[in-house]
């Protein structure tokens, strides 16, 4: 089951590899995600609460 299912997986994760988007909002990690985000929720008059990203202790 394990053999068929990375038979299912593994072109559509090629695919994606040879052909990245140049328009894809990525971030880096840890990070509070793209600034399209912001724009995207903005455009109807919200906005994100950012909480603290990591626990201070």
């Amino acid at each position: 089951q394990v053999e068929a299912a990375w038979e299912l997986v593994m072109p559509i994760l090629n695919t994606w590899e040879s052909k990245k988007s140049i328009n894809f909002p990525n971030y880096p990690a840890d990070s509070w995600g793209p600034e399209e985000a912001e724009a995207l929720i903005a455009r109807d008059g919200f906005h994100w609460f950012n909480l603290p990203l990591k626990n201070k202790e």
